[in-house]
Parts: C-alpha cells; sequence; structure tokens
C-alpha cells in the first residue's frame, strides 16, 4: 500500500503540481474502492484526481511546502508588487462579475426565477434555465449584435472577474482578472473551482491574474456552490442598500 500511495502521491505531484496530503491519500487507499485489487495504477491516479477536485483543498493537500502555498501577507497593501513563482493550487471561494452593475446582476437572478432568458434583444420564455443557459443565450445575442449595443439590460457581460482564492492552508487573497481568462465567468465556473498559479505578480495585495498565469482545473464544492447560488441574491441586495445608503449621507 505504501509503493501505491507514493506513487499516486508523485504522479499527482509531477502531472498536475497538487502535494496530496498523507493522510487524506491514506484514507482514499483504504476506501473500499481503491483497496480492490488488480485496479490499474493509472485509474487510481484519475479517480483521487476526481476526488481531490471535488473535496475542500484545506482537506485534501499537505501545507508542508511554502511554495505552494499563498505567503501570509499576500493582501499586504505596502507591497507595491511582487512575483509568485508556484505553482500554487487554489480553490475559489467567491467571485463578482465587476464589468456589470449590482442591479443588472439582480435582474439577470430574477429573470432565471421567472424561467426567462436573454436571446438578442428579446427576453423568452425558456424551461429549466440556469445562469449557465443564460450566458450561452446573452453570448449568442451579443456575436450577432457584431459590437453593438444590442444586449438588453441584465445580460452577463465578459467581466473583469473578481474572485477571492483559497490555498490549502486556508488563506484567501483577493484576485483580479486582469487580462480575459477563458473559462471564468458567472455561470461557468462553480464554486470550489481548482485553480493553479504560475509566475503570477500581486500588485498592493492583488493578484492579478491573466492567461499565462493560471490553468484551470476544474473541480466544484457542491455545498458550498449551493450555498452560494442561494446568497447570492441576497449578498447583491444589502451592497446596492449599502450604497444608496452612503449616498444619502
Amino acid at each position: 500500500m505504501a509503493n501505491v500511495q507514493a506513487q499516486i502521491s508523485a504522479e499527482l505531484l509531477n502531472s498536475k503540481s497538487l502535494p496530496v496530503s498523507p493522510s487524506w491519500l491514506t484514507n482514499f487507499i483504504s476506501s473500499s474502492t481503491a483497496s480492490q485489487r488488480n485496479v490499474p495504477l493509472s485509474a487510481l491516479v484519475r479517480t483521487a484526481l476526481f476526488r481531490i477536485l471535488a473535496s475542500d483543498f484545506r482537506e485534501s493537500l499537505s501545507t508542508r511546502t511554502p511554495s505552494s502555498l499563498l505567503p501570509i501577507d499576500i493582501s499586504d497593501a505596502s507591497v507595491q508588487e511582487r512575483r509568485l513563482q508556484g505553482p500554487i493550487p487554489l480553490q475559489i471561494v467567491d467571485i463578482e462579475d465587476i464589468g456589470t452593475s449590482l442591479w443588472s446582476q439582480v435582474e439577470a437572478i430574477e429573470r432565471i426565477e421567472r424561467g426567462e432568458a436573454i436571446r438578442g434583444r428579446e427576453i423568452v420564455r425558456t424551461v429549466n434555465v440556469d445562469e449557465a443557459s443564460e450566458e450561452r443565450a446573452a453570448s449568442t445575442g451579443n456575436n450577432r449584435a457584431a459590437n453593438s449595443a444590442a444586449s438588453g439590460p441584465g445580460s452577463n457581460s465578459n467581466g473583469p472577474h473578481r474572485l477571492i482564492l483559497q490555498d490549502a492552508a486556508g488563506l484567501r487573497a483577493v484576485a483580479i482578472e486582469l487580462k480575459r481568462i477563458e473559462g471564468i465567468g458567472l455561470g461557468k465556473i462553480p464554486i470550489g473551482a481548482k485553480l493553479l498559479l504560475r509566475d503570477v505578480t500581486v500588485a498592493r495585495g492583488m493578484i492579478l491574474l491573466t492567461p499565462e498565469s493560471v490553468t484551470l482545473l476544474g473541480g466544484k464544492i457542491e455545498t458550498l456552490d449551493q450555498a452560494w447560488k442561494e446568497g447570492r441574491k441576497a449578498k447583491l441586495m444589502a451592497r446596492i442598500t449599502e450604497m444608496e445608503r452612503s449616498q444619502a449621507l
């Protein structure tokens, strides 16, 4: 078992830059599926990777290697600029489209609640609509409009996005999409999705994301994603209320 565990650990580290926790891996190997005889190593590695991407990194990854973690002072705004070599595996715990107004985002959620989606300039009734289908519909409409102002109020934009990222030790940091990154967006990437940062710039406590510095690994933490979706409208409304109060002072 020890040899198999070492082989899986080495493969996940070399191929995916994931320093797996020895205790997590021991539990995985001991599980009913992994402990079956004659299971190819490649199959065990794939299963382990699937479970890691669906797990909380705080439970599945090791914190023994400092280079795989965010610096403790990552959010220090007094540090003008620095680069993190990585690779650093992180999970997304929040995402926000800062290219779209708060009210537009609330309206988009309410359209979903009513079973509506955007198609070009029109709002149409749909069946089993979710955020992903709305985004695809909005994207189609935007392409047909050929850079005109065809998208109605509340249609999903292409960002930029603001993310809250968390490392295996539980440390969180704010990240901003400096350049468009394919795969990142509301309705495209769930809470708990995993990514790797390599050679990334941190400026005034903010991680600056570019396609060259980010590798999306996939995954999802089901409970966190569901809770985030259920609480998103209330969170947006609370921010709108706060802004209105501050403007009234």
